[in-house]
């Protein structure tokens, strides 16, 4: 928006606070008919929220009330969940509790990283804020027994639990690609996993390298493997295993999450 804004020469604001008096008059100045919230990291005190005539609508990459928060997009990937959406909403003082006056859903497919479902529904959600503007529809008050809330990805979320699944375990790796990526020690060497997909029937201690191979890395996990196929080291790049391992010495036998090895 800012390089469009620069492109054709329209008026730029980038506020780092919305309570400076200065800044409420500036926006006032413009005499906004609406005014449009995507993945915005401020809160809009109650002035600027009562100062179009048309309200403020919050673009939210979930179906809402499930999700609302910060990272919609891989709290939803973490959960398992077999569908997202994108909610138009008519903003209030709360978090992403307003009004919907839009909709739509769209299916998580199983490769679908953050990465992809980020750009899927960013399409969809310019789509539904044309329409919402254009004919504005009746809004509909959110379903309060059905909240939940999708807290802000932390550091901590990075770090991979071999006891965990394999589902669960390939889940993270999707929800945290691209930023921060799903993450495992060994041998001292912190290792980012990109892809993996899952083995059935591997017991063994969770986190024991149970096969190297050209076509992946086999991990066990709390029930089944990953057989990962895309991993980065520090430093490094993403490269499928084949390229990995030629750089790379690794052995069956070898623990992930160790610092170690």
């Amino acid at each position: 928006m800012k390089q469009l804004a620069l492109e054709r020469s329209l008026p730029l604001l980038q506020p780092p606070k919305l309570v400076d008096p200065a800044v409420l008059a500036a926006i006032a100045a413009a005499r906004p008919e609406a005014m449009v919230v995507a993945a915005y990291g401020l809160i809009l005190p109650a002035a600027l929220l009562a100062l179009p005539p048309r309200g403020c609508l919050n673009v939210h990459a979930s179906l809402l009330p499930r999700w609302r928060g910060a990272a919609p997009i891989q709290r939803a990937l973490l959960a398992g969940d077999s569908t997202i959406g994108i909610t138009i909403m008519q903003m209030d003082e709360g978090l992403d509790t307003g009004p919907i006056l839009l909709q739509e859903a769209i299916a998580i497919a199983p490769d679908d990283t953050a990465g992809t479902l980020h750009e899927k529904l960013a399409g969809l959600g310019a789509r539904l804020l044309l329409r919402a503007l254009e004919a504005p529809p009746a809004p509909v008050a959110q379903d309060a027994k059905a909240v939940t809330y999708a807290v802000r990805i932390a550091r901590s979320d990075a770090e991979i639990d071999w006891r965990d699944t394999a589902v669960a375990i390939e889940r993270r790796i999707r929800a945290l690609d691209p930023v921060p990526g799903a993450q495992t020690r060994h041998a001292g060497a912190i290792l980012k996993i990109w892809r993996a997909g899952i083995e059935h029937g591997v017991r063994a201690a969770p986190g024991t390298v149970c096969a190297v191979e050209p076509t992946g890395i086999v991990v066990a996990c709390g029930a089944d493997a990953l057989r990962i196929a895309e991993l980065q080291r520090a430093g490094g790049k993403r490269l499928a295993a084949r390229a990995f391992l030629a750089g790379y010495r690794l052995t069956s036998g070898a623990r992930f999450g160790s610092r170690d090895g």
